[in-house]
């Protein structure tokens, strides 16, 4: 690990394994966890030859935790810092959950700038609320509802967290390990994160996706629903969606062999 500083002066904690391969994809994570959520995609993707480079966003894991901003402009610039400290050119881009979001965000804000191949992973994209024209998504009540959970028991929004997070059986401790992880991040990055949730709308910056887009999104989904995968096919001219029946939002640990699988074959496609 080592840490890359962005133009406010906040350091962002970068993992880069295999970097003399020439064939990179960098991971982003989702709310309210952290770069190790892809723990048993790394091997796999090492053993194919591939330079894996996973982030922290700001406020999570071990990079810094600013008083803010938050909102998916600011993460995306990080987003972009990273790549161009990197040097990373022809790169894979993937993201989960509210990272998918922050990865569109980004394709659009930066006109996909150095991206060959996007994954859309459960992403809470093109928005994660309902509004009057996007009936798609959680009501605005219930995001607040979890951000007021946030401020004022985070331990019990992690646990219920962790509980709606995978749907094929699983063992106490994977969703122990998935609650410990989210509250290891700022509680302060939590709930303005969460108010991005609430409040970004990318539907514009779908429609400025000019790459190849694998969707892999779970129909037992409870968090981001699979409806939202639909929508985001509908926007991405070049996109493949990929279905998960047994799956919820854990979409890289719920049928973890299935999954590793189908990404692996996409990220080789081409």
């Amino acid at each position: 690990m080592y840490y890359i500083t962005t133009n406010d002066h906040v350091k962002i904690a970068v993992y880069d394994l295999n970097p003399r391969s020439e064939e990179a994809i960098l991971l982003v994570h989702g709310w309210p966890l952290n770069e190790k959520i892809y723990e048993y995609q790394k091997q796999m993707l090492l053993c194919a030859g591939y330079r894996v480079i996973t982030m922290d966003l700001r406020g999570f894991g071990n990079s810094d935790a600013p008083a803010g901003p938050y909102d998916y402009n600011r993460m995306a610039d990080d987003i972009y810092t990273v790549v161009c400290k990197l040097g990373l050119r022809s790169f894979i881009l993937a993201g989960f959950s509210m990272g998918g979001a922050i990865v569109s965000r980004y394709m659009g804000r930066y006109h996909g700038y150095g991206v060959k191949k996007l994954c859309l992973l459960a992403a809470a994209a093109p928005r994660f609320t309902q509004t009057a024209d996007f009936p798609y998504g959680e009501t605005v009540s219930e995001v607040n509802r979890l951000i007021r959970l946030a401020e004022t028991d985070r331990p019990q929004l992690s646990d219920n967290f962790s509980q709606m997070l995978l749907y094929s059986p699983h063992s106490e401790s994977i969703k122990k390990w998935f609650a410990d992880l989210s509250l290891s991040a700022s509680g302060i990055a939590t709930v303005q994160t969460g108010c991005a949730l609430r409040d970004e709308d990318l539907r514009e910056d779908l429609r400025q996706i000019k790459v190849p887009t694998g969707i892999f999104h779970g129909t037992r989904d409870q968090i981001v629903p699979y409806s939202l995968a639909l929508q985001q096919k509908q926007r991405i001219a070049d996109s493949t969606l990929f279905t998960f029946h047994k799956s919820g939002h854990g979409i890289f640990y719920d049928e973890l062999e299935c999954f590793n699988q189908t990404f692996l074959a996409y990220l080789k496609e081409g």
